[in-house]
């Protein structure tokens, strides 16, 4: 049976500048420039039509933001905790060390990019300047860790042993990938429909397999 993870809706959306209090203006150019992404690309919209959508004046954002690559990377930021947040909830469905916890995070992954690929791709696609961004790096081990504990739960191992690492690491490769494929349509040109949920656990049975142990 398919697993029922899903990810839960960006928030906030846009709101009448009416709607807004002090300091939620950052929050608001984040969500209309994510809506704008997934319209027109990361390099199709305005910081302009951005303000407009938001309500306010075309000079507002740069109060929050330094450039437009700063508002781009405030929303890598925000969709990183959302989806951090999702593949811990969709672990937390099922029982801990169950191969059903490793598919459900990888089921989040995929979620995430069905419901927001424009914002899936730029998440992947901004590198420029992640050196000088410890943030972002550390949001990225942050889910990848996601992926190693319930890894190292299901091989009943220390997160930091070797094998659980790598492991993880093959996992994400494959849930990646899929997510990538599935977006850009090109799963279709397999023979046989592939249904998410069967594929995630027929790749975490297929890697969690019995660990050797020495010592």
């Amino acid at each position: 049976m398919a697993d029922k993870t899903t990810v839960a809706p960006a928030e906030p959306r846009v709101t009448p500048k009416s709607a807004y209090h002090h300091g939620d203006l950052r929050a608001q150019l984040i969500a209309a420039v994510r809506d704008l992404v997934e319209t027109h690309g990361p390099d199709g919209f305005s910081v302009a039509e951005a303000a407009r959508r938001a309500g306010v004046s075309s000079a507002a954002p740069y109060k929050h933001f330094k450039d437009r690559h700063e508002i781009l990377r405030g929303v890598v930021s925000e969709a990183m905790d959302r989806l951090h947040a999702a593949m811990r909830s969709g672990a937390a469905a099922h029982a801990t060390g169950s191969l059903e916890a490793v598919a459900a995070v990888g089921q989040a992954y995929v979620n995430f990019a069905r419901a927001e690929p424009g914002v899936f791709r730029l998440v992947f696609g901004l590198t420029e300047g992640h050196e000088n961004a410890p943030d972002l790096l550390k949001k990225g081990e942050n889910c990848f860790g996601v992926v190693v504990e319930a890894a190292a739960a299901c091989l009943e191992l220390a997160p930091q042993h070797p094998d659980v690492q790598r492991r993880a690491y093959i996992l994400w490769s494959f849930v990646h990938g899929h997510s990538f494929l599935t977006i850009d349509m090109k799963h279709k040109v397999a023979s046989a429909e592939v249904d998410d949920w069967q594929y995630l656990m027929e790749v975490a049975r297929a890697i969690l397999g019995p660990v050797e142990r020495t010592g």
